[in-house]
């Protein structure tokens, strides 16, 4: 398949889908959401969108629930609450290791981390955002200076 869009043309990869003007560039749509989760594997790092409780993936969240996937690393700016969002998989126990920016509203994630269940990284949000971006862009570390100010 190929189409031409303001002038350039654009890519299709058999069953794929160009999002952008380059041929490297492109997306598949899935079908459901096991598919869109069926290369998520037991101790894999997941970076969970969203902020707060809004725009969260919570029909992913729900398919890695029932897969059953465990010792997963959670990237996000929150834990969510005790039975929604990543709370979700805090309950069922599915989360090694949070680095994240606020817990603050969720009982499972202070019961797990007090007990020393789960791992904790708690990152400022600027810098939890800059992390993931130079992670993308192949920057290996930054320097950041960070302090309290009274």
């Amino acid at each position: 398949m190929l189409r031409t869009v303001l002038g350039k043309r654009l890519f299709g990869i058999r069953g794929k889908r160009a999002i952008a003007t380059s041929p490297t560039l492109s997306v598949e749509f899935c079908e459901d959401v096991d598919h869109a989760i069926r290369d998520v594997k037991d101790g894999d790092k997941l970076l969970v969108g969203g902020f707060g409780l809004c725009g969260i993936p919570e029909f992913l969240i729900d398919g890695l629930v029932r897969k059953g996937v465990k010792n997963l690393t959670c990237v996000s700016n929150n834990a969510g609450v005790d039975d929604f969002g990543l709370g979700l998989l805090l309950q069922n126990k599915q989360v090694k290791r949070m680095i994240s920016s606020y817990v603050g509203e969720n009982a499972e994630f202070e019961r797990q981390f007090l007990t020393g269940e789960l791992e904790v990284e708690l990152t400022p949000q600027g810098t939890l955002a800059e992390r993931i971006r130079a992670g993308g862009a192949g920057i290996p570390a930054f320097y950041t200076p960070t302090a309290m100010v009274l």
